[in-house]
């Protein structure tokens, strides 16, 4: 009896986290834009851009109180789109016009989009269960096709008889980002692209050739806040509200998302590092999603989690270069030794 009893809890507990690593993976993708545009700043241009943190907001709540106000769900998320590359294009012209420090722009700017997205709110939270949104919409049309039941059909066979009510919004959230991930490499190759990227790398010697620095600044930071407004409006839409705190430590998530990427997959080609930063996003929301499963652990240990997260995304690789370096040292320093044996023998 106590044998059944305990069988049935770990086939329930592994149901129960199969479900979370579902829902880890709807949320990594969504975030996983928002982590393309922290990585058209931190590594294309080099600026270190907290304006991310009131950007992601600025998104959601642009597109929160436009579907309430009967806005069509695709419009609301553009027009979040261009309140973001709004917020970020401030944020470059604070630093090329204003010659404000780089980081105390993003501070100055990140600051300032609190008041502006209570503003635009009219309140601390608007809530969208009771609208139409685009997932809802999104999940309404893909039920007539008849996919969600084969999946489940296949899954349930397999032995699990609880399944995600829908496979809509991973799927579709998938090839939109990987279509985003698509255009940015594109534009990073473009004539554009590479005076962006040189501007980051050395702003000096792109600027000897009459190249305008402080008009791609502003275009690559408006870019970049873009797209995580994006991010923000989708998120809004996916958890059903927007919060003016939901903001807070996102450019965390970012870097954290951008890192462990990297540290993973490599940075060999643009290609393969947006790459990079899609899984990287997906794995810490898996990552995040199993560790507060933990017993000892709660909501409110994930900024400390995701410290620790990016402090061993940051420091493994470098130990593991490291030990490959000394294993190459010792063993050239054997062949060294061999060959001066060698040497004396014939002599």
């Amino acid at each position: 009896m106590n044998l059944n009893r305990q069988g049935k809890c770990e086939r329930r507990g592994e149901r129960v986290v199969f479900i979370s690593i579902f829902n880890a993976l709807e949320s990594g993708v969504i975030y996983a834009i928002m982590a393309l545009g922290v990585y058209l700043s931190f590594r294309v241009l080099d600026f270190p851009d907290l304006t991310v943190d009131g950007s992601f907001v600025t998104g959601a709540a642009v597109a929160a109180l436009s579907i309430t106000n009967g806005m069509s769900t695709i419009l609301a998320t553009l027009l979040a789109l261009v309140a973001g590359f709004i917020a970020g294009a401030i944020t470059g012209i604070l630093n090329t016009k204003g010659k404000i420090n780089p980081l105390l722009s993003g501070i100055l700017m990140m600051t300032g989009l609190y008041s502006i997205n209570l503003r635009i709110m009219g309140q601390s939270n608007i809530p969208l269960l009771n609208e139409a949104t685009l997932f809802t919409k999104l999940t309404d049309h893909w039920s007539k096709l008849g996919i969600d039941q084969a999946i489940s059909q296949l899954l349930t066979s397999l032995g699990l008889d609880r399944v995600p009510r829908t496979w809509a919004i991973l799927i579709v959230m998938l090839l939109v980002t990987i279509l985003i991930k698509l255009i940015l490499d594109y534009v990073l190759k473009t004539e554009l692209g590479l005076a962006l990227r040189a501007t980051g790398d050395n702003e000096n010697m792109i600027r000897s050739f009459s190249a305008n620095t402080d008009y791609l600044k502003i275009l690559g930071l408006g870019l970049s806040n873009a797209l995580v407004a994006v991010s923000g409006a989708l998120y809004a839409q996916y958890a059903g509200f927007a919060d003016l705190n939901m903001g807070i430590g996102m450019i965390v998530i970012g870097l954290a998302s951008v890192i462990i990427g990297e540290s993973v997959i490599g940075t060999k080609t643009i290609t393969r590092t947006t790459l990079a930063i899609i899984i990287g996003a997906i794995i810490y929301r898996i990552v995040m999603t199993l560790a507060l499963r933990t017993p000892f652990l709660d909501t409110g240990d994930m900024k400390l989690i995701t410290s620790i997260l990016v402090i061993i995304a940051l420091v493994l690789p470098k130990l593991m270069t490291s030990h490959k370096e000394l294993k190459r040292k010792k063993l050239k320093r054997i062949e060294l030794e061999h060959r001066l044996k060698g040497g004396a023998k014939s002599c």
